[in-house]
């Protein structure tokens, strides 16, 4: 059994010698891609704001909590997710705080 092992290290081809560590190419904001789900969560803030959706408020910050976990360029995707939540809890604000519907 070990007869077969020694015989397996001495064929083997690779060189550990010639092994490098990988090294990550730096990539420019603009190449980065886009980031839906803070789009979506701008979207959705401003459906909420804008028609009183109160399922559309709260989607719109989850999709924050979604872009800001996953974010990639801080400088671009926080001034997004910033906006979209402040979309988001005025939508909330003026759902759970403002004056009632008319009609409802």
């Amino acid at each position: 059994m070990s007869h077969n092992n020694n015989s397996a290290s001495v064929n083997d081809p690779r060189q550990p010698s010639a092994a490098k560590p990988f090294v990550t190419q730096p990539v420019s904001p603009q190449d980065l891609p886009v980031d839906y789900s803070g789009f979506i969560a701008v979207v959705f803030g401003i459906a909420g704001v804008m028609f009183r959706y109160k399922l559309s408020s709260w989607l719109a910050i989850i999709f924050c909590a979604q872009s800001l976990a996953n974010m990639r360029n801080v400088e671009n995707d926080l001034k997004q997710i910033s906006m979209a939540m402040m979309f988001a809890i005025m939508g909330l604000v003026t759902n759970y705080l403002g004056p009632a519907r008319p009609g409802t």
